[in-house]
Parts: structure tokens; C-alpha cells; sequence
């Protein structure tokens, strides 16, 4: 070929030299020369640049190639070194030298490449649909050109190797194959930041399947997006798939410290470090799965007074025999992960928990446990020294297991002990909390704990009208359970006062409802007070007549707010009509024995 002494040989070795300080060298560099290695493989590309003439076998059209070649790379590594202008500069020159010939097997993995580092970037000056313009670009020419040749092409590396150094046609269909899943991945990337979530989950689903089939991905990194992508699943209630993208995610985490393919050998997973870290935050979405799972379910059974409605029960079990099978037969084709050793050990991993809508207590049960079981291995890592608000967030939804799992269950008393341990488990915090650095859990705290004394409440009250006689024993109980209650709500609402005490005139959005429904609790919870004092049960229902009315004239002075609290506002206007004829007749009753 040319150059200067050694010839070609000696060009491609310089060439050779340039890759291996960018990718392998550079992570070696100190912190206060970070890019020391990146600059010296650029020195090395600008020479190998000065060395190239043409070739006297082969012509312009290989020098053509070669040129673009030695474009990409020094586009690369000027975007690595965060000068993007001159990177852009040089990436372009790269396409336009391949232009003309960008469908050939010489040209078509370097186009390809090319343009994926120009969409990445655009991402990074935050011209996203420019970034997307390059991205799409890829990928139409990888479908084109599968389409009208699809034999391996050559990878960029090879124009710079001796011909018995060349790669094997399955080694070039390998890095080819990456070269596109890269675009794939930085499509879905893409989309999500352009809010196409449909889109983006598709792409992100597709990238998880090719990397998984060309051994070209990091561990940790592929569970962590997987699990990602199962909660996307969640929020389109799509629970095979959900599960399926957990149970790959379990499997292949647990591959962590091994190295995909020799090609990544000489690098090391960057999420390494963080293992524990990463297995709780797998944790976490197997909990929002189960939690999920059981609250669509809870939907789909609840009456409108808000418990388990029989009759849908019996109907939702007849309809599930006649289509869960080919159902799942059919949609398990589309989602599937991996070869068939790793679908082996997902497909055991998802036997662990179903898939399906639970349907009566024992299948909600198998559920919570394995929510519960995730729970426990998701507070080992985020304890609540150092990840105060991770720690709160895991047991919340521990309460919510629970909370949901009482729905399912049909006895009283246990459904009573169910609240009981969300109270046992959320009280303790709730007083180690300082309401000035969190105010926000605070009140959600406040609010989740009224809200499980005011059901308990009711529960015990269902259960005392079976009695005959109310005792002493469950009067006290109802008192003291709507005492809590009341308290709970009452912090709730004085978290709402500014400094000197006083009460908002109107009520921001996010907390109209709460405080709203907080006050209508209130207004129930002292008409629900057992007193066999006359004069208290009178005090009881002034001050409950004052909560239901604050409602009411709120709402005639804020229309906006009645669509928050319709259901609410018309029992409460229904209340104040009612009460003062209740409390006349109570007042002359309590007249007629002075």
C-alpha cells in the first residue's frame, strides 16, 4: 500500500495502537489527565491520516473507505473528549465519504455506526429529534440492506488489517448485529425522552432480546433495564410480560462478575460495586409487581361499597378456565428472552408467582408472600440509616401488601389484625420523623395511618352489629380506634396550617382531597363515638355537623373543588340537613329530665 517506513504494515499497526489506548489505555488514566490517552491515540490516527496515498491496488474507492474510517474514529474520540463540534465535523466527512457506496458490504457497518454516533451526539446537545433523524436513518439502511444482500458486511476495524487477519464471516454478522441492537438501544432512549413510551418500550424490549441473543451485554446493566421495563408492563397492567422481564432480570443478574464475550474481556461492568444495591432495586419492582397484581385484581372484584362482590367472583373464575391458556400461548411468542438454557431458569423463576388475577384469598395470599419475601431482601440493602426515604417508600408498600390482602379475606377479626401490623409497622416511623425535613412523608404517614384506624374502626363496628348486646369490651375498642383515627387526621390537617396556626383559606390542588376527605372522616368519626353521656353525644354531633359543613361552604365558595369530592360533598350535604333535627330532638329529650 504506502506510507512511510514499514509500509502498510506498519500503518496498520499505528491504527491498531490508536484503538487500544482509546478503549483499553484511557481507563487507566489519572483523574487530573483524564483524556491523556485519548489525545495520544488521536496523534496516532492524525499520522496514520498524513501516511495514507493511493493505493496502488484497490484505487480511490478504497482509499475512499479507509479515509471514512479514520473519520469515525477521530469523530469518536473528539466526542469523547467532550469537543463535539469538531466531532460532528469529522462524523460527517465519514458519511460523506461513504455516500455513494453506503449499501456495499465495505461501507455499510461504518455508515451505520457513523450515524449512530451522530444521534448520540445530538442527544447530548439536547436536539433530540435531530438525534432521532440519525437513529432512524440507521436503522432504515440495517433493513435495506438485510433486505437486498444480507451477507455479514465488513466491521471498520478489518480495512486497516493484512488479508489473513480478516474476521470470519460469523464474527463480522456478530459485531454487525451490535452495531444495530446499539442503534435499537439508543432509539428506545430516544423515544422515551420525546414521551413516545409505546414506542420506547418496544425498542427497549427488542434491544434486551438481541443482546441477550448476541452475548452482547453487561449483566447488571441488562437486569437493571429489563426491570425497568417490567414496570412499563405494570402501568399497561400486562402482568406475563412484566413477570417475564423480572424473572430474565433475576436470571441475569445473577450472572454478575461474569464476561460476556471476549470482545468486552478487557472491560469490567461499571455498576460492579453497586451489586447489593442493584439486587434491592430488582427487589423493589418484583414488590410493585405483586402489589400491582393484587390491586387490579382487588378492581376487578370490589361492589361499589368497596368489598368482594361474590357473584364477579364466580363469573371472573368460569371466564378465566375458558381463556388464560391460549391467552398466554399466544402472547408468550412475542416476549420471550434469551436462548433456551436462560429461558429455562426465567420459566422457573416465573413459576414462583402467577401471572394471573388472583381470585380468592389463598391465590392472593401466594402472591402477598412473595411481595413480602421481596420486601424483607429490599430492606436488607436500603436500611434506614442513610436511605431514610427508600426505607419508608419499601415499607408503604409492605402496608399495601397487606392492605390489599385484606380485601380478600372474608373473616372480620383477621382482616382486623392485617391493619393492626401495618399500624405496628408504620407508627414507629412515622415518630422518629421530623415533619421539617419531611414534610411530605409525614403527611402521607399521617393520612395511611388514619385512613387503617378508620377501617379498623368500621371492621369493628360491622362486627360488634352481630352481637346482640354491644359489651363494654368492643365500645371501648370502637371509641379508642376512632380516637386514633381522629388524631391522625387532625396532624394531617395541622400540617396544612401556615406559622401562626391558621388553616389555608383555599387549599392548594394536590391536598385539596386529602383534606377534604380528612375533614368528612372527622364529621363520621365523632357521629360514630359511643357515649352513653347525652350531653357528650350532643358536643359529638355539634362538632361533627361543624366538619360537614366546613365542606359544604367550601365547595359553594370554590366550585372547582366539588369535582374532587362529589361522592363526599353530597353525603355531607345530606348530613347537614339531618343533624340539626337529630340534635333538636336529643336537646328536648335532655330538657324534658331537668
Amino acid at each position: 500500500m504506502a506510507a512511510a517506513g514499514g509500509g502498510w504494515p506498519a500503518v496498520c499497526e499505528k491504527f491498531r495502537a490508536a484503538r487500544t489506548l482509546s478503549a483499553v489505555e484511557s481507563l487507566k488514566d489519572p483523574e487530573t489527565e483524564p483524556y491523556r490517552s485519548k489525545y495520544s491515540a488521536r496523534a496516532l490516527l492524525q499520522e496514520v491520516k498524513q501516511l495514507l496515498s493511493a493505493a496502488e491496488e484497490g484505487g480511490e474507492a478504497v482509499l475512499a473507505v479507509r479515509r471514512a474510517v479514520l473519520e469515525y474514529e477521530l469523530g469518536v474520540n473528539h466526542t469523547d473528549t467532550e469537543e463535539l463540534s469538531a466531532g460532528e465535523e469529522h462524523l460527517q466527512r465519514c458519511t460523506q465519504l461513504l455516500e455513494p457506496h453506503r449499501l456495499s458490504p465495505d461501507c455499510v457497518s461504518l455508515y451505520i455506526q457513523a450515524q449512530n454516533n451522530l444521534g448520540i451526539l445530538w442527544s447530548q446537545r439536547d436536539e433530540i429529534e435531530t438525534a432521532q433523524t440519525y437513529l432512524e436513518s440507521a436503522e432504515a439502511l440495517y433493513n435495506q440492506y438485510m433486505k437486498e444482500d444480507g451477507n455479514p458486511p465488513l466491521d471498520p476495524s478489518e480495512h486497516f488489517m493484512a488479508e489473513e487477519e480478516k474476521l470470519t464471516d460469523q464474527e463480522r454478522s456478530k459485531r454487525f448485529e451490535k452495531a444495530y441492537t446499539h442503534t435499537l438501544y439508543y432509539l428506545a432512549q430516544v423515544y422515551q425522552h420525546l414521551d413516545m413510551i409505546e414506542k420506547a418500550a418496544q425498542y427497549c424490549h427488542t434491544t434486551l432480546k438481541r443482546q441477550l441473543e448476541y452475548c452482547g451485554y453487561y449483566p447488571v446493566e441488562w437486569a437493571r433495564n429489563a426491570a425497568t421495563l417490567s414496570q412499563y408492563y405494570l402501568s399497561k397492567e400486562c402482568f406475563m410480560e412484566a413477570r417475564h422481564c423480572l424473572a430474565a432480570a433475576s436470571v441475569i443478574f445473577s450472572q454478575a462478575g461474569q464476561v460476556p464475550s471476549a470482545e468486552d474481556a478487557d472491560e469490567t461492568e461499571p455498576d460492579q460495586q453497586d451489586l447489593p444495591e442493584r439486587k434491592a432495586e430488582i427487589a423493589r419492582c418484583w414488590i410493585k409487581y405483586c402489589l400491582n397484581l393484587l390491586q387490579s385484581a382487588r378492581k376487578l372484584l370490589e361492589d361499589n361499597i368497596g368489598e368482594l362482590d361474590p357473584d364477579r367472583q364466580l363469573e371472573l373464575k368460569a371466564q378465566r378456565k375458558k381463556e388464560e391458556d391460549e391467552k398466554e400461548k399466544g402472547r408468550k411468542k412475542a416476549v420471550l428472552f434469551g436462548t433456551s438454557d436462560i429461558c429455562d431458569s426465567v420459566l422457573a423463576m416465573e413459576e414462583k408467582v402467577s401471572s394471573v388475577y388472583p381470585l380468592d384469598f389463598q391465590e392472593a395470599r401466594e402472591i402477598f408472600l412473595v411481595g413480602q419475601n421481596y420486601v424483607q431482601e429490599a430492606k436488607e440493602f436500603f436500611q434506614v440509616d442513610g436511605y431514610v426515604t427508600d426505607h419508608i417508600e419499601i415499607v408503604q408498600d409492605h402496608s399495601a401488601l397487606f392492605k390489599v390482602l385484606a380485601f380478600f379475606e372474608e373473616d372480620y377479626e383477621r382482616r382486623c389484625k392485617m391493619h393492626k401490623r401495618r399500624i405496628d409497622m408504620l407508627e414507629p416511623i412515622y415518630a422518629d420523623l421530623n415533619p421539617q425535613y419531611y414534610l411530605l412523608i409525614c403527611r402521607q404517614l399521617q393520612c395511611e395511618l388514619a385512613d387503617t384506624y378508620y377501617e379498623m374502626m368500621d371492621l369493628k363496628v360491622a362486627i360488634g352489629n352481630r352481637l346482640e348486646k354491644l359489651d363494654s369490651h368492643t365500645v371501648k375498642k370502637i371509641n379508642s380506634l376512632a380516637q386514633f383515627a381522629i388524631k391522625y387526621y387532625e396532624l394531617f390537617l395541622d400540617s396544612l396550617r401556615n406559622p401562626d396556626k391558621v388553616f389555608p383559606e383555599k387549599l392548594e390542588e394536590d391536598v385539596l382531597r386529602p383534606a377534604m376527605v380528612a375533614k368528612f372522616h372527622i364529621a363520621r368519626l365523632y357521629g360514630k363515638l359511643i357515649t352513653s353521656d347525652s350531653k357528650k353525644q350532643l358536643e359529638n354531633m355539634q362538632t361533627s355537623l361543624e366538619y360537614y359543613t366546613f365542606l359544604v361552604d367550601y365547595c359553594e365558595k370554590y366550585p372547582d373543588a366539588v369535582p374532587a369530592i362529589e361522592t363526599e360533598l353530597e353525603l355531607s350535604k345530606e348530613m347537614v340537613n339531618l343533624l340539626p333535627a337529630s340534635m333538636e330532638r336529643l336537646r328536648t329529650k335532655l330538657s324534658s329530665f331537668v
